[in-house]
């Protein structure tokens, strides 16, 4: 029921937030969409609280329900919204490390009494998948099936999605970056994905210590955007048909593999399955 009422909530805050972004649409007057917008903002909060396994709830049932003569009366509400919140913006999507800048920006706004929220265009929420490369004779392919996550706070990550990218040495790309679509079933301490993804480059041409990077991230609604959570990778001598669970690692992404920091002590790590396909 609690998992039932989080995607409603979830849900019903990503419509408002199209509306409230939409260029085009002129069935609101700006006020009634920065309204609009703040009402988003607390359904995430709702949404995240169902999320939370601790007993303090940071936005309650009874505030929710507060809510409703405003959304009944859009058309006609002219008072003042009843919580401090800021109207949902579209959402930003960090490089890996720039979540750690944007959050000691943050900071340093607060001390001075600065700073906006700006606008950014959303992520495809269905992902960036690509299909499986044609064959080529003596040439090998690799689909791997992401299965699933270990991660403490699993429950509590919103909008989860894993980025796959295939890279050199020197953090170069070796193929295009992929996203997987957002993962919505989550079980304990896991989040499943069960989705496969294709590599888009024959094994055989890979060079010399390339390796196969997946960054896990979420949406955080206190700080409106998606951040890097943590991240795993794959090495050539790693691939082999079967299943294999990879360690998870602290962000930033190190795509250099230079300085690892395990993301936990705990025996959490990414599930995955490959298979192998050759002429």
């Amino acid at each position: 029921m609690m998992c039932v009422c989080f995607f409603s909530f979830f849900r019903l805050a990503r419509h408002l937030q199209k509306e409230v972004q939409s260029s085009n649409s002129h069935a609101f007057t700006e006020e009634q969409k920065k309204t609009l917008g703040k009402f988003a903002t607390c359904l995430e909060m709702r949404s995240a609280a169902l999320q939370c396994t601790q007993s303090q709830e940071e936005f309650k049932l009874e505030d929710l329900k507060k809510l409703e003569p405003i959304i009944k009366n859009i058309l006609t509400y002219n008072k003042d919204f009843p919580f401090d919140v800021q109207p949902v913006p579209l959402r930003k999507i960090l490089a890996p490390g720039e979540e750690e800048n944007l959050e000691l920006e943050e900071e340093l706004d607060a001390g001075t009494g600065a700073g906006s929220t700006p606008s950014f265009p959303s992520r495809v929420p269905g992902g960036t998948l690509l299909p499986r490369l044609p064959s080529e004779p003596g040439m090998t392919l690799l689909t791997l099936t992401i299965e699933k996550i270990g991660l403490k706070d699993a429950g509590q990550c919103i909008d989860p999605y894993i980025t796959v990218s295939v890279k050199d040495l020197n953090g170069i790309d070796l193929s295009p970056v992929q996203d997987t679509a957002v993962a919505t079933r989550k079980e304990d301490t896991y989040i499943h994905f069960s989705v496969d993804v294709e590599i888009q480059k024959h094994l055989e041409k890979l060079p010399k210590g390339a390796a196969i990077f997946f960054e896990f991230k979420h949406y955080k609604p206190k700080k409106r955007f998606t951040s890097t959570k943590c991240f795993a990778f794959m090495e050539m001598d790693e691939i082999r048909p079967g299943p294999i669970v990879i360690e998870l690692y602290k962000k930033p992404t190190d795509f250099k593999r230079k300085k690892l920091n395990l993301l936990t002590k705990k025996p959490l790590y990414l599930h995955l399955n490959q298979t192998l396909h050759k002429d």
